[in-house]
């Protein structure tokens, strides 16, 4: 009982020590940062621990020399976006000052914490400039390729200053230039008795558009809106129903006999109730009324008038009725089946009802080779 104790009290020495650690041999390792956050952890529970106070001197001033060669070898390179290496290592700096801030110890054993608030403002300034001056370059090019790269530099640059205003008109004019602006034609259907129908799919589809917002660089327009603006666009896209048969009617009949046992099927005075077996003849049918159809799209360069997509998308809804009839003793049936005979045969949607059904399939499929192919732009 004593040694399992004294087990017991071993492990939880051990782990305390772990917990507790000075850090140095975190220091010994070279890995200064870590061995200083280590030390003010300690420090903080226990502010006279010699060992930790002696790793967090060494640990300081290592660190912080560690830092600042850093700081210069980035400002002597000749990489554009240097500063931005600065930046993570001033940020690194006031963060190490932040730990030992909050260590009262830790403070007045060093004499002296030092922020580099200014010097990170600094950097943060020449980074936005960079990255401004490149964004320009690359808007000179004048193609939507160049303006996405330069968008991206000017959004950069606006991290390091928000109020920039040459980065907050670049970023505008990159994102004008580099929009592809497409234009969603009516769905062409060579039928006027399902052009009301149709007109309901076009209708959804207007309302996708309005919703869009999978890559910033992409606008789509119905007609009526490229009509109001006046618009040239990028591209177009051009739907056509190549194909569709609606109300296809297929009729089946299942004749089968059902039986069933222990019925009550007589009486007797001496015997009482007699119970045998009952059947009957079912009678059920299966009516399908199926409608497909065949919608090509193409995505087309308005200038050039390239096909630069083409993607042939079919749809197919089935309506199904079921019935039935029988002849014979209805104990027999089940209540399923009992249920099928009380149903009469129903008239299925009209065609223009039909047409609609089989196009929300082919919509889903629509949207989602659209949103794909643009998301790739």
């Amino acid at each position: 009982m004593k040694t399992l104790f004294h087990l017991r009290y071993f492990v939880f020495i051990s782990l305390l020590a772990m917990g507790c650690s000075s850090g140095k041999n975190a220091l010994q390792k070279g890995n200064y940062d870590e061995s200083l956050i280590k030390a003010v952890q300690r420090l903080r529970n226990a502010p006279q621990n010699k060992e930790a106070l002696q790793v967090l001197a060494q640990a300081y001033e290592l660190s912080v020399s560690s830092h600042m060669r850093n700081i210069d070898a980035a400002t002597n390179s000749l990489d554009p976006f240097k500063w931005e290496r600065v930046i993570a290592s001033y940020q690194k700096l006031n963060s190490l000052s932040d730990e030992l801030f909050s260590c009262s110890s830790c403070v007045t054993s060093l004499g002296q914490v030092k922020r580099y608030n200014e010097q990170l403002k600094d950097a943060q300034l020449n980074a936005a400039q960079a990255r401004l001056m490149r964004g320009q370059e690359l808007m000179a090019q004048n193609t939507k390729g160049a303006a996405r790269d330069a968008y991206t530099h000017f959004e950069k640059a606006l991290y390091y200053q928000p109020n920039l205003r040459a980065a907050r008109e670049g970023l505008n004019e990159a994102h004008e230039l580099a929009l592809v602006r497409i234009v969603i034609e009516h769905a062409q259907i060579q039928s006027s008795r399902y052009q009301l129908s149709n007109a309901y799919f076009q209708e959804q589809l207007a309302n996708w558009v309005l919703n869009y917002n999978g890559n910033k660089f992409v606008r789509f327009y119905t007609q009526a809106e490229a009509s109001q603006v006046k618009l040239v666009p990028d591209q177009v896209l051009n739907m056509q129903f190549l194909d569709f048969v609606v109300g296809q009617t297929y009729v089946k009949e299942k004749v089968e006999k059902v039986e069933r046992d222990s019925v009550k099927i007589g009486e007797t005075r001496a015997d009482g109730p007699i119970y045998g077996k009952v059947s009957a003849t079912l009678n059920t049918f299966t009516k399908q009324v199926s409608s497909t159809g065949l919608l090509e799209l193409k995505i087309i360069d308005w200038n050039s008038g390239k096909v630069l997509r083409s993607k042939r998308l079919s749809g197919t809804f089935v309506w199904e009725d079921q019935w039935a009839n029988y002849k014979g003793d209805d104990r027999a049936l089940s209540k399923k089946q009992w249920q099928l005979v009380k149903r009469k045969e129903m008239r299925p949607p009209a065609p223009a009802d039909l047409f609609v059904e089989f196009t929300k399939p082919l919509y889903t499929q629509l949207v989602q080779e659209i949103s794909r192919y643009y998301q790739r732009i």
